[in-house]
């Protein structure tokens, strides 16, 4: 009958039912242990790598705020980095040392984009993490996402961040378990040196 189905799409995930000795950021990012920079964003809970988009003291857009002394509207650009003239970077980005941005690419607010990092031509980046060597070289959107070191997406990859029912992002694990992100903007998080 029309008008009287109903699906069920309701399911659910537990918080994080991790072991407390697994750190699911170095298994996922082990060049974090070997990095020795200081361009890189602290997280508040390693084991879930995804907290750092959590509003709380450590998220994110608050750490970019605090270096750039809060100034609204400011973002940092390190000076050895390459800007195209046609790319846009909105207030509140980190930009680090050797980072590569071309033609046409677009920075949202909340963009913290490490040492030789490449954002590339017509990608946009919107409130993620493109750790050092990362690369989003062409036609790539990537949003609320950690892209690992040295990492590589290929031409035109898409790392949606919200679910078409707007419920919120579910993490699957190595071990096939899921775990409820507590966030309704979750895109990926793609281990170091992924191609």
């Amino acid at each position: 009958m029309i008008g009287e189905l109903s699906f069920e799409t309701k399911k659910s995930y537990p918080e994080n039912p991790l072991p407390a000795d697994m750190n699911l950021l170095e298994q996922l990012f082990p060049g974090l242990e070997k990095y020795v920079g200081e361009d890189i964003p602290v997280w508040e809970n390693r084991e879930s790598p995804w907290s750092i988009f959590s509003p709380g003291e450590l998220d994110l857009g608050g750490q970019i705020r605090d270096l750039i002394g809060k100034s609204e509207g400011d973002s940092f650009i390190h000076p050895s980095s390459s800007i195209d003239g046609s790319a846009i970077i909105e207030p509140n980005c980190y930009v680090g040392a050797k980072v590569e941005i071309r033609n046409g690419a677009y920075l949202r607010s909340g963009s913290w984009i490490c040492d030789s990092a490449l954002v590339g031509h017509s990608s946009e980046i919107k409130g993620s993490i493109l750790l050092p060597g990362a690369k989003a070289p062409h036609f790539n959107y990537v949003g609320n996402s950690i892209i690992g070191f040295g990492a590589n997406l290929g031409a035109g990859v898409k790392l949606s961040n919200v679910r078409n029912d707007g419920r919120d992002v579910a993490v699957s694990l190595q071990d096939g378990s899921k775990i409820n992100s507590g966030l309704r903007k979750l895109g990926a998080m793609i281990g170091d040196n992924c191609q």
